[in-house]
């Protein structure tokens, strides 16, 4: 090894343990759930309330899911026998592993987790230990127990058990793979009933693994496993139990010449032991799963440069088709925990299966995609599997296995409404806000038309491909026609929505009739009929007159140009609502607890007291739109003194909106620390806020709103939608330049829901 390679090792071995080591120590905590503040809380939680649940779980013992956090607390239980590829080296030194389970059952699936290493390697022994603590848990995941062991173990707790318990060392990797079976069978063009397989490995995964895919469909007859010895033949003696089901009738001995004309190769060992030439020898679109951690059975760019039909998994990271136990295990467990099954049956396992396949096959969101790093992904040799980090992974396998406990009878409690668990799915996550999908779906049930300008960029070309996809719009794309379509071949977009050059020869007669109406406008302005002509072959004026004659429903433009620039051919062709003197913009922050709004964000700098009183009575139409009670803070740095110039104009705002809108929830000048906590609220009695935060601020001037919303998007700590545009009388708004996909796809919602406002209005 080279120097690089031993300071690179180095570096991260001292980094794996300063991560460890970094206070607090360890990577899971426990904290309470109840509040415990005062005296009474006290009381409550322990003595003498306590007494009163205990004596309900007695008399009936289904309660303790009631009164007790069993029913979402899981179990990660080794005896450090079979630690990774550590081999057997203890209960005590298996610990980091078992505690970095329990992070990722909480990361993923919000599960508690006690983690338990016991250090015990006798299996009745170890049973009984097991056995006896596990009333305090709603579920067991055995983890890192040596195999033949492991099966024995698992096998006797399984019957003398009635919680939710599963090995995932055999059947989370069994559940993962068989997913991606399914799916590169399917780029195969192949039938399981059909392939020959090759599984090297035969410990816990491997044989939890090949009968999995033997309930799939995959013949007995047609399997070849290999141990360290070689084929498991009829020659072969000493066998263990589990080897004897796959005791095959051949005099093929070794690995080699078992891969021959084989179609598939399942790789549960160690690095390295599939050949260049092995791989040549398998049939045409040779599946290969190489799962030998850190080192594949067969490097997988040396299986893409000998052959280039292979379809390949591995168990890495850092390449296509990661077999990953995090895809199955949290959701696994979250859905039978949810229904509190009896135990984790076959069924349970197969619909997870088959959640994990189908959701390969359906659109990445945007998310997944910047998460990654990655321009694209979509089902094929490169994508079957889906990535951890994909958030609909916890609502797809966490309801499918849910519903497979309660129609196999393993349930104790039943799901009435499942899309309704979905949205609690979600919810409990807080990855996914509960506002977005509301927006959405109200936006889905009535689509309509959306421009998105500069759809040229990658980020515009793919959000337009998530409105489609998705059903929240109908878009259009505006810019160059020839270099859209080359982005969209480059980016691997396939779209059939319209698109729409200001130049193209099929807009001559939309230009004739944007220049009469541009010139009808401006010819008082400045505006001449040749200006108007060479304008409207602009997409910054063709969009906002698209607009005005009712050829789109929505405007998203912006994103590769100064903001002001943008927003002027705006505002000189779409009329304002009636009544507002100045348009304002207004940003929509949805931190974890609740939704927050921000305006004016991003048009006037210096407003007076009257524009703060416009801003402020848009702003509460705005936020009323999204089924929100808006509670404004008019905001200074100052609470209720009105010393300042800032703090008096804020103030005369203030008592205007008092005295022309008295059913307004608004006040200040008050700070927006002060304005969103209860406790500096109630030393204000006299305020129209009470002691209830404020929701919607209204800032001074453009500076202090545009740093304050800008500063949290830099921050990602919550996600960010807008500037919303308020006060114009189309739905119209200009994005951030650079804007995120997420952000263009959330603005386009926003454009929608206001389409849909409008039409609603004009059909009173």
């Amino acid at each position: 090894m080279s120097s690089k390679n031993n300071r690179d090792e180095k570096n991260f071995n001292q980094a794996a343990l300063d991560y460890h080591k970094i206070e607090p120590k360890g990577k899971i905590e426990v904290i309470p759930s109840k509040p415990h503040s005062s005296q009474r809380d006290l009381s409550l939680a322990y003595s003498p309330g306590v007494a009163v649940p205990c004596m309900e779980i007695h008399e009936k013992p289904e309660t303790v899911y009631d009164y007790t956090g069993k029913g979402n607390l899981v179990a990660v239980i080794s005896n450090g026998t079979a630690v990774l590829g550590l081999g057997d080296i203890g209960a005590e030194a298996s610990k980091p592993v078992m505690e970095g389970k329990g992070l990722l059952f909480k990361i993923f699936a919000d599960i508690n987790v006690f983690d338990i290493e016991i250090d015990e390697k006798d299996p009745d022994k170890f049973i009984e230990i097991v056995k006896g603590i596990a009333p305090t848990f709603g579920g067991i995941n055995l983890e890192d127990i040596k195999a033949p062991e492991a099966f024995y173990i698992e096998q006797r707790l399984k019957e003398e058990l009635d919680i939710p318990l599963m090995h995932d060392d055999q059947h989370g990797t069994a559940i993962i793979s068989a997913a991606a079976l399914i799916n590169s069978l399917q780029i195969a063009n192949k039938k399981i009933e059909e392939v020959k397989m090759v599984v090297n490995g035969a410990g816990a995964a491997a044989i939890a693994c090949t009968n999995l895919y033997i309930s799939l469909g995959l013949k007995r007859e047609n399997v070849l496993m290999c141990d360290s010895k070689g084929v498991i033949n009829h020659k072969r003696e000493n066998l263990t139990p589990e080897k004897l089901d796959f005791i095959a009738n051949t005099d093929i001995e070794t690995l080699e010449d078992a891969v021959k004309g084989s179609d598939v190769f399942v790789g549960l060992s160690k690095g390295n032991v599939m050949t260049p030439e092995m791989l040549l020898s398998m049939n045409e679109n040779p599946i290969v799963f190489a799962l030998a951690n850190p080192d594949p059975e067969i490097a997988y760019d040396l299986a893409l440069e000998t052959r280039k039909d292979v379809i390949m998994a591995t168990g890495r990271s850092d390449y296509p088709n990661q077999v990953n136990n995090v895809l199955g295990f949290p959701y696994i467990f979250r859905g039978a925990l949810d229904v509190q099954a009896k135990g984790i049956n076959e069924e349970m396992k197969l619909a997870a299966v088959h959640a994990i396949a189908n959701l390969a096959k359906e659109p990445v969101p945007e998310a997944v995609i910047l998460a990654y790093n990655v321009q694209n992904l979509q089902f094929g040799r490169e994508y079957f599997i889906p990535k951890p980090f994909d958030n609909r992974l916890i609502t797809k396998v966490s309801s499918a296995v849910a519903k497979a406990a309660i129609e196999s009878g393993i349930a104790r409690k039943t799901i009435a409404d499942f899309e309704e668990y979905e949205h609690h799915l979600l919810d409990r996550m807080g990855r996914d806000e509960k506002l977005v999908r509301m927006m959405q779906s109200r936006a889905k049930a009535n689509p309509k038309r959306i421009t998105l300008g500069n759809a040229e960029e990658y980020n515009v070309l793919k959000a337009a491909q998530i409105l489609y996809e998705e059903g929240i719009a109908y878009p259009s794309l505006l810019g160059d026609k020839k270099y859209i379509k080359e982005q969209m071949e480059r980016f691997g977009i396939n779209l059939d929505v319209p698109i729409i050059d200001p130049s193209d020869d099929d807009q001559k007669e939309n230009r004739q009739k944007y220049r009469e109406t541009l010139w009808k406008l401006r010819q008082r302005k400045g505006m001449n009929e040749y200006k108007a002509k060479r304008f409207v072959r602009q997409r910054d004026y063709f969009g906002p007159l698209m607009l005005k004659h009712g050829d789109t429903d929505g405007l998203i433009i912006g994103f590769s140009k100064n903001y002001t620039s943008v927003l002027r051919p705006v505002l000189e062709i779409i009329e304002k609502e009636k009544g507002v003197d100045k348009v304002a913009a207004m940003m929509m922050i949805l931190s974890e607890k609740k939704p927050i709004f921000f305006a004016d964000t991003s048009i006037n700098q210096n407003p007076t007291a009257e524009d703060l009183v416009n801003i402020a009575k848009m702003a509460e139409f705005t936020v009323k739109s999204f089924a929100i009670e808006p509670r404004i803070a008019m905001l200074g740095f100052e609470n209720f003194a009105a010393i300042s110039d800032t703090s008096k104009k804020v103030a005369k705002a203030v008592s205007i909106l008092h005295e022309k809108y008295p059913k307004m929830i608004v006040d200040g000048e008050i700070q927006p620390d002060f304005a969103m906590n209860a406790d500096h609220l109630s030393d204000y009695p006299f305020s129209k806020l009470e002691t209830t935060p404020a929701n919607t601020f209204i800032f001074p001037n453009l500076e202090s709103a545009n740093l304050s919303y800008k500063i949290i998007r830099g921050m990602k700590v919550a996600q960010v939608i807008g500037p919303i545009l308020m006060g114009l009388k189309q739905p119209v708004h200009v994005l951030q330049m650079r804007s995120s996909v997420d952000e263009i796809v959330n603005l386009a919602t926003v454009a929608v829901l206001d389409a849909q406002r409008r039409e609603k209005k004009d059909k009173k």
